[in-house]
């Protein structure tokens, strides 16, 4: 097992609320694995789904897409947010979610921003698609088990080093299924939701869809879309991802998306290629 940094109790520490804006310190648990001056683009996403959420209480609705778009560099002095309706409705309504980062000079930069539509639930059950369910392996894996991730050290500091993850049985119709399961919590003193700590993993389907090596190139994502079929529950998802390359110095990485119960929905991820 590859050892890992001692992490923080929690990606983001609460420092209060002024004029409708929540306001956090990251910890170093949110760093980045491309350099240490950025946040990871799972811990932002967990924050903006957390904040959708508080706005998504409507009876009767429920977040059936998020799409969550990174303006610019998430950095990791004072995070702002806060939620909005901007589409109010009874069966279909759309809230939006805006990270800002305080700069050096004062004034804060919308550095991601997040969207969900909320549709009506009714009981559909008959119109249920079946699943397949796979077990989560039962050994803890660290590091070694993503592609190339170990000798870059990239399992071992920042966001990485916060999260378990097992790869599935090779002998299981989908080898390359990854569980992941983030080991602190969201905002220090609150328990996550479930659909918070889903948007935090998801974000790193970009680098386990990928077989590139770190030492010759970049596939940074820009964005990442998550279309639900139900709400994930529970503490472990998975993620089974592919990159999908094309020859303009771009492409994307689409993922099926598990919880212990089964299918959960689908993801997809704009990226940026880039030779170094």
């Amino acid at each position: 097992m590859t050892s890992r940094e001692p992490t923080d109790a929690a990606y983001y520490l609460p420092l209060g609320v002024t004029d409708g804006y929540e306001h956090f310190t990251p910890t170093h648990s949110t760093v980045s694995v491309w350099t240490d001056t950025i946040q990871h683009g799972g811990p932002p996403s967990a924050l903006l789904v957390r904040a959708l959420e508080g706005l998504a209480s409507a009876p009767g609705l429920s977040i059936s897409r998020v799409t969550i778009d990174i303006l610019g560099a998430i950095g990791l002095s004072e995070n702002r947010i806060r939620a909005t309706a901007i589409r109010p409705g009874r069966q279909i309504s759309q809230v939006q979610a805006e990270l800002d980062v305080l700069g050096p000079d004062g004034r804060y930069r919308t550095a991601a921003r997040a969207t969900a539509w909320l549709l009506a639930s009714t009981d559909t059950a008959e119109l249920v698609t079946p699943s397949e369910v796979f077990p989560i392996p039962t050994d803890d894996v660290a590091g070694g088990a993503l592609p190339d991730w170990t000798a870059m050290g990239w399992a071992t500091t920042g966001f990485i080093s916060s999260v378990d993850f097992h790869r599935a049985d090779t002998g299981t119709s989908r080898p390359g299924l990854t569980w992941l399961r983030p080991r602190i919590d969201l905002v220090e003193g609150e328990t996550a939701t479930p659909l918070s700590r889903f948007a935090c993993v998801v974000d790193i389907a970009n680098g386990l869809g990928s077989t590139l090596s770190p030492r010759e190139w970049t596939w940074m994502n820009t964005d990442t879309t998550i279309h639900l079929r139900r709400a994930p529950a529970g503490d472990w998802f998975g993620v089974d991802a592919q990159l999908v390359g094309g020859g303009r110095g771009f492409g994307y990485t689409a993922a099926d998306l598990f919880d212990e119960a089964g299918s959960v929905g689908r993801s997809s991820q704009t990226v940026l290629l880039t030779r170094l």
